[in-house]
């Protein structure tokens, strides 16, 4: 009988993994983008003039993988020289480029969409060891988004000469763009950059600059002609070198708000055009009514996507607290699957974070937190040992007066705080300076919809968080910066009115400080500075003098008498005083401000049709006092009767032409390629200050006050400081027109004393100055602290009777904001 032999049962390895749902590594193979480093010899220049350029003597950088410290390739750190070649090629290219049809500028951008395709994995491999995140997103998300900018812009490039018609090319644009999406980032930049007929030297990150080198010799291949695209690498000071150039007409940043403040410091004065996309705190609100497990899924996108390193990443959850333990809890348990590793591991799910300092800087804000007595929980998951890895973290438990709680991080970590009512987390969301991305989670759509409206910020997503196409522009308010990138809306940042020329202001050196300071230091408001003018009437033969008319600031839908109690004369033409008015002061400012503010919530809610009324009952109004308000323009201005009674006629002509508009800006729906809709709403930028020339004293401040408020802003106006009467008459417009108080305001006396109030107002969210080039210069400058959006004339007059312009789409630009809510839809019908 033979012997029986035991054999041990053998574990299906199928059934094991089954069980424990463990992943094994996925490595996507690095070779052919390290043969294409070893093809420059693991050292790469600049790219100039479409080639490569290695000057002499230069220092280099080593850059390194995040996930291993392996040195990838030295690159160059660039000098002023460089900076100087590159931008004379593509000035030197623009005179060609710009006079393009477009057309033939479209064949270049589809030729560069379908070469990044053709060399899609390539990209994606590059991406993910210069920057250490993973491999899915960069070649899910990252690049195709890259083709998709190209194809989307390549459409308005072959539509520019009809759908941007009255506008033309900057000129050499000087892009700036950060390390956490270094390719992406740049084409938002490039893209509507070429399309609209400028050219562009690119400075990429100093941590992330081998994709960029990459596509630079793709659009090469592609047949850009040599100049329209040029790369240069080097520091931060580097970078400002590139923005302060003479010849770079416009600067396109996205990066840290420090530094955009500085960017925004050092073009002031210059004429160079500037957009801002800077950093932000997005709220990720979730209402009891939220499925709960697609919302967990939904915050594990909006945080810990591209290890949190996200200018719109969903840093700060706010929780309705009757959901909040058992939302906190199904978040932890997700967390704890979390899977970190080596960048081109395709079962990652959190990558490594792109530098020392930045893993420094996210563990200091946690220790930080700790101190204060927050919980904080780490994904108890394995952390690689070698590489710059944090692990994904939760912080609970938190004030809101934290610094985690207001500032960004710009890594792997959430903060969680709760809330009782839907106002209550419009509150707790808008209580930061930023204003970039937010995300409203719930199932009933009103509620998500109304919170996203008083959300303020520049994209909203209901029901998701992340979600990015061409067809849409990004961008923030506050101090996440000014302008759009993406959409019919980021083609603006990129061209000029056609009637006008670069200004380049010959500017006097300002004491920034001191500027405007001086009360009354341009008239001094005190009686003695002149004769006045003759002020009687005859009544039965008696010579009487007229009842006198003090002339007082208005503010709050009524007349005050300045704080300072000062009057300054103001002079006819032929030299005598024809009045005193009002001397304001920063305490007038402060007084006027905040009516607006008060007036902003009433008047943003008013029916488009009812604002258009209004300004349809002030032109009314203003006709009636047709032949009384040419003779004042007439005594003051010295211009004949007819001239001052054609520029009361236009200035009613105007004012039909904004109420015209009341109703027919409001937004569009964006054609992305979201499965549901994406609703683009022109909102109001909030309360402007506005500064009017001396010429056209009626005209300039009716085309200047009219647009910014049938778009809904209220306004602190400074009228002409030469010829102010006929604004302050005006408040007898206003206050037969039906218009609420507090919706314009006019404050007369020195515009610049004035202007440096206005500009430093913490609460003022955008100025216009039509004054001095070291006016414009100041207000530039000031406006940096907050991160205001600025219009200025660098003191270079404009036509005020000229409808190209005194009035159309650049006023609309200037008075509204884009914001672009999210709203996917089900999968009823998706199939």
């Amino acid at each position: 009988m033979a012997a029986s032999v035991s054999v041990p049962e053998r574990k299906s390895e199928v059934k094991r993994i089954f069980e424990n749902m463990e992943y094994g590594p996925a490595p996507e193979a690095s070779n052919v983008a390290k043969a294409w480093l070893q093809q420059h010899d693991n050292a790469l220049g600049h790219f100039i003039g479409g080639k490569w350029v290695k000057p002499e003597n230069r220092k280099t950088y080593d850059t390194c993988s995040p996930a291993t410290g392996e040195v990838l390739a030295s690159t160059t750190q660039g000098e002023e020289e460089d900076v100087n070649n590159a931008v004379s090629c593509a000035k030197e290219a623009f005179k060609s480029w710009s006079q393009l049809p477009p057309h033939s500028r479209a064949r270049y951008l589809y030729a560069i969409a379908r070469n990044v395709q053709k060399h899609h994995r390539l990209i994606a491999v590059m991406e993910a060891l210069d920057n250490g995140k993973s491999i899915r997103e960069t070649r899910d998300c990252d690049i195709p988004l890259v083709a998709r900018h190209f194809y989307h812009h390549a459409g308005w490039a072959q539509l520019s000469d009809t759908e941007m018609r009255g506008w033309k090319p900057i000129g050499v644009v000087g892009a700036i763009v950060p390390w956490n999406f270094p390719l992406m980032l740049l084409t938002w930049k490039v893209c509507p950059a070429l399309a609209m007929g400028n050219t562009v030297v690119l400075k990429p990150a100093t941590f992330t600059r081998l994709s960029a080198l990459l596509f630079a010799e793709i659009c090469h291949e592609a047949g850009l002609p040599p100049g329209v695209f040029n790369v240069v690498t080097g520091n931060g000071a580097f970078g400002s070198k590139l923005a302060m150039h003479p010849d770079v007409d416009k600067v396109a940043f996205t990066g840290s708000t420090p530094v955009g403040q500085t960017l925004r410091r050092l073009t002031a004065g210059t004429g160079k055009k500037l957009s801002l996309e800077l950093g932000g705190k997005s709220p990720v609100i979730v209402m009891e009514n939220a499925d709960l497990d697609s919302t967990v899924e939904g915050i594990v996108d909006a945080i810990y996507f591209n290890q949190g390193q996200v200018c719109s990443a969903g840093s700060k959850l706010i929780v309705q607290e009757n959901i909040y333990d058992d939302l906190i809890a199904r978040l932890k348990e997700r967390m704890s699957h979390f899977r970190l590793g080596h960048s081109l591991d395709k079962g990652i799910d959190v990558g490594a974070v792109v530098s020392k300092q930045q893993l420094a800087t996210i563990t200091e804000f946690v220790e930080e937190a700790k101190v204060e007595g927050a919980e904080v929980f780490h994904a108890p998951v394995p952390v690689p040992q070698t590489g710059l890895f944090y692990p994904p973290t939760l912080i609970t438990k938190v004030q809101t007066v934290s610094r985690v709680v207001r500032e960004e991080i710009f890594g792997p970590v959430l903060v969680a705080l709760p809330f009782r009512t839907a106002k209550e987390a419009q509150s707790i969301g808008n209580n930061t300076n930023y204003g970039l991305a937010a995300s409203v989670w719930s199932d009933h759509l009103p509620t998500a919809l109304e919170l996203a409206i008083s959300i303020k910020a520049g994209s909203v997503w209901v029901n998701c968080h992340n979600l990015f196409d061409a067809a849409a522009g990004f961008g923030g308010y506050r101090e996440s910066g000014f302008g759009r990138d993406g959409g019919k809306e980021g083609l603006f940042e990129y061209v000029r009115p056609a009637w006008e020329e670069r200004p380049r202001p010959e500017c006097k050196e300002i004491d920034v400080k001191s500027f405007g300071s001086t009360f009354g230091g341009s008239i001094m408001p005190a009686p003695g500075q002149g004769q006045p003018t003759a002020n009687d009437v005859q009544q039965n033969g008696i010579r009487l003098p007229k009842v006198d008319h003090t002339y007082k600031v208005y503010y709050g839908g009524a007349q005050k008498r300045p704080d300072g109690c000062y009057s300054r004369p103001i002079y006819a033409i032929n030299k005598q005083i024809a009045a005193y008015v009002g001397d304001s002061n920063r305490k007038d400012v402060r007084n006027a401000v905040e009516a607006a503010h008060k007036a902003a919530p009433g008047w943003g809610k008013r029916a488009a049709h009812n604002r258009a009324q209004i300004v349809y009952y002030m032109a009314e109004n203003l006709e009636m006092r047709r032949s009384e308000v040419a003779n004042r323009l007439t005594q003051l201005t010295g211009e004949s009767l007819e001239s001052s009674m054609r520029e009361v006629d236009l200035s009613i002509q105007r004012l039909f032409y904004w109420g015209a508009y009341a109703d027919k800006f409001g937004g569009s729906v964006q054609e992305t390629q979201l499965y549901g809709c994406t609703v683009c709403i022109r909102e109001p930028v909030g309360v402007i200050g506005i500064a009017c020339p001396d010429q056209n004293p009626l005209l300039a401040f009716v085309s200047l006050f009219a647009p910014a408020v049938i778009r809904a802003n209220c306004v602190v106006i400074i009228p002409s400081e030469r010829h102010p009467i006929p604004a302050l008459d005006f408040y007898q417009v206003f206050d037969t027109s039906d218009l609420p108080g507090g919706v314009v305001n006019i404050l007369s006396g020195g515009r610049d004393h004035v202007t440096k109030y206005l500009v430093e107002h913490q609460n003022v969210e955008a100025m216009w100055y039509f004054g001095s080039a070291e006016g414009s210069k100041f207000v530039e400058h000031s406006s940096a602290e907050n991160v205001k959006r600025t219009w200025v004339n660098y003191g270079i007059q404009r036509d005020w009777s000229d409808p190209d312009q005194g009035q159309g789409e650049e006023f609309l630009y200037h008075a509204t904001q884009c914001k672009n809510i999210w709203m996917p839809m089900g999968v009823t019908y998706a199939n």
